[in-house]
């Protein structure tokens, strides 16, 4: 017998590691007074020791670094998205948004215009598999300003370098398990106030972390919205799982309010059991019994009676009519007796029947039928062309390598490891969403969620909108993405985007083209004009300067008060302002936009204002005189912002603006 210890660190040329082997056997006979990998003394003391306390003894979910989560949603943010219509498509128009910037401080900077207005939220987070790198802070030591300055470290270019922003969360890490929750708690916080009142959440992971994912939300949304705990088959081969082949994944549902229902799926061709016809439509038939052995007369006498057959009338399938009432023509009297003929009952009080049955069998909805043993049975027509899905979800579509091939045919080949396939999202998205609803998607990969509606709205004509969020995490200069030009992970979702709206374009002009060619037969609706575009926003800071008293050095005096007398950045362009201004005032980045020149030029050039949303609100940024106020008080918005410099060296313009805005009963706010 081989004693000999083996340490799988001997070819690194160390000794043993004498810490770690007596560890290694301890953990052996007692893992239950291990804690992520460390010794938890409590459970020590509880494991060898009369002394048993432990503090705070309750049910809860904690770990190292909680009450550091519960800071870091906290704070708020001053940061600002600014657009981007040079990366966009039909920026003007479109109603469907792409943000590139930390998934974090965008939720925070959404939280005014957003709260309450989504209907769906999809997110696929790091697995926590071991190789993930994902920001969370490295030492549970390190304070927010040390945090914050880590994270805002940039290269030359700009970008935020990888070595300071994300942190390999290896599994030999002692808070290996509390760092993926500090990182997903206040992200899944401020996402449940973006959710309207009927919102649901679906949110895919592994076994890595499903436990822990399930006690997080049921703190967050309260364990009665737990809606579902979705299989989802995506491996065909399988990985290796110890000696099983691990094929599966999974999507937990979770709801706002325990009261919303999520919507049933049409059948198609392959799950389509309404296989006859009647006067009415397609139909099939279950049996009237309940097949429930818990349920009898003994428990449910109500829905113990009989029901009356005529038995010398059928149909072309074989049905009979039926009543509750027993006469010469229905003579057969039928009771809800099991096979081993013991009572059991029906499913349908008495009134409910009444409603479904008619003198004209072609009409009813409850029927009779012999059985294959002699013996009648009672039935019910249903006709439903939508069906309730399972908890496990197991077709080809929903597999990852589904992904890579949709990918590829995009042109987009090896540049995204498990991409997933657009078939799983259109499943949520149709469970989930009606149209005009807005589904957002914190962690939007390669952007699956944005084909999914796109491809859907083509499909049924809705105008359905996303909101996707995608950190812009470099890529590898060793990956297939970055030697085929694509810098960042943003960078590979914006392109998908754009290649799937020039594919439904191509299709929209080919099915044109083929209806030019045939000869109408009757007169056709007009197309539908679907949003086949998208804006694309970055998180920045923001375009004002921070006056921040607490700070107030004599170094940094004169700096503080030029951000109080002149708050706007050198930097700052007008655009940029109005899209801020637009948030904070709690409007959405898709509200619609109109640039007034009251007196342009013959090239129609000159000084005008903003107005949103018809008139809602107004942002002046360019110039302010007499005649600008004149027509903004004709527009009577309900609240006007503009610069304060605008008002420079005029005190009496300012003073007549603020008297004419309060007369007019308009909420007046100077910048």
């Amino acid at each position: 017998m081989n004693t000999t210890k083996e340490d799988p660190d001997t070819m690194n040329g160390e000794s043993l590691d004498i810490l770690k082997d007596r560890l290694e056997n301890l953990k052996a006979v007692f893992p239950e007074i291990f804690s992520e990998g460390k010794i938890d003394m409590e459970k020590f003391k509880a494991a060898f020791s009369d002394d048993i306390n432990f503090n705070n003894e309750r049910y809860v979910l904690n770990w190292a670094g909680k009450a550091d989560a519960f800071k870091t949603l906290q704070v708020p943010t001053t940061a600002t998205l600014k657009p981007q219509p040079e990366e966009s498509i039909n920026f003007d128009s479109s109603e469907n948004i792409f943000i590139e910037g930390e998934n974090l401080e965008v939720l925070k900077v959404l939280q005014k215009s957003y709260y309450g207005k989504i209907k769906c939220i999809i997110i696929d987070p790091p697995y926590n598999t071991g190789n993930d790198s994902f920001i969370y802070p490295d030492s549970f030591k390190e304070n927010k300003e040390d945090y914050q300055k880590r994270i805002g470290e940039k290269d030359e270019e700009g970008y935020l370098m990888k070595e300071g922003f994300f942190r390999k969360n290896n599994k030999d890490s002692g808070h290996f398990h509390s760092n993926w929750l500090s990182m997903i708690y206040p992200r899944l916080f401020l996402a449940k106030n973006l959710l309207r009142d009927d919102g649901v959440m679906f949110v895919h992971i592994d076994d890595n972390e499903v436990h822990n994912l399930r006690l997080i939300m049921n703190e967050i949304f309260g364990e009665e919205n737990f809606f579902a705990q979705v299989i989802v088959r995506s491996n065909s081969r399988g990985q290796t799982y110890k000696q099983i082949a691990k094929t599966h994944e999974y999507v937990i549902i979770y709801t706002k309010n325990f009261e919303t229902d999520l919507n049933e799926l049409e059948k198609d061709e392959n799950n389509n059991d309404l296989n006859l016809t009647d006067g009415i439509g397609n139909y099939n038939i279950r049996e009237l019994r309940n097949r429930n052995p818990k349920f009898g007369r003994h428990n449910r006498p109500n829905l113990f009676y009989p029901v009356f057959i005529d038995p010398n009338v059928t149909d072309k399938d074989g049905f009979s009519p039926v009543s509750l009432i027993k006469n010469e023509k229905y003579s057969l009297e039928i009771l809800p007796h099991n096979s081993e003929k013991k009572e059991s009952c029906w499913r349908w009080g008495k009134n409910k029947c009444i409603t479904n049955i008619d003198s004209n069998t072609l009409k009813s909805n409850l029927v009779g039928k012999k059985k294959n043993d002699g013996s009648f049975g009672v039935y019910e027509k249903y006709r439903k062309t939508t069906y309730k899905p399972k908890s496990i979800w197991d077709e080809n579509s929903f597999l990852t390598e589904t992904g890579t091939v949709e990918l590829r045919e995009l042109g987009l080949d090896n540049v995204f490891d498990f991409p997933k396939p657009v078939a799983l999202e259109k499943q949520i998205l149709n469970l989930s969403i009606q149209d005009d609803d807005i589904v957002l998607d914190f962690f939007c990969g390669s952007a699956t969620t944005a084909q999914a509606v796109l491809e859907l709205n083509n499909d049924d004509g809705g105008n359905r909108k996303f909101i996707l969020v995608q950190l812009p995490e470099l890529c590898d200069e060793s990956s297939e993405a970055f030697k085929t030009g694509y810098k960042t992970i943003a960078d590979i979702g914006k392109e998908r985007i754009r290649k799937v709206i020039k594919k439904i374009n191509l299709e929209i002009e080919e099915e044109k083209t083929k209806k030019a060619n045939e000869l109408p037969l009757q007169e056709e609706d007009p197309t539908v004009a679907i949003d086949l575009g998208f804006k694309v926003f970055k998180l920045s800071p923001s375009n004002f300067k921070i006056w921040r008293g607490d700070e107030v050095s004599e170094d940094n005096l004169i700096t503080q008060l030029d951000a109080f007398t002149d708050p706007v950045k050198a930097e700052s362009t007008t655009n940029n302002m109005l899209y801020e201004l637009m948030l904070k005032a709690g409007y959405l980045l898709t509200d619609k936009v109109e640039h007034l020149i009251p007196n342009p030029s013959p090239q129609g050039e000159g000084s005008g204002f903003f107005v949103i949303n018809g008139g809602e609100l107004v942002i002046a940024l360019e110039k302010m005189d007499q005649g600008i106020l004149d027509n903004i008080i004709a527009l009577n918005p309900k609240k006007v912002i503009t610069l304060d410099n605008l008002f420079k060296d005029n005190d009496q313009l300012k003073t007549n603006t603020v008297l004419q805005m309060r007369d007019a009963g308009v909420e007046f706010k100077t910048i």
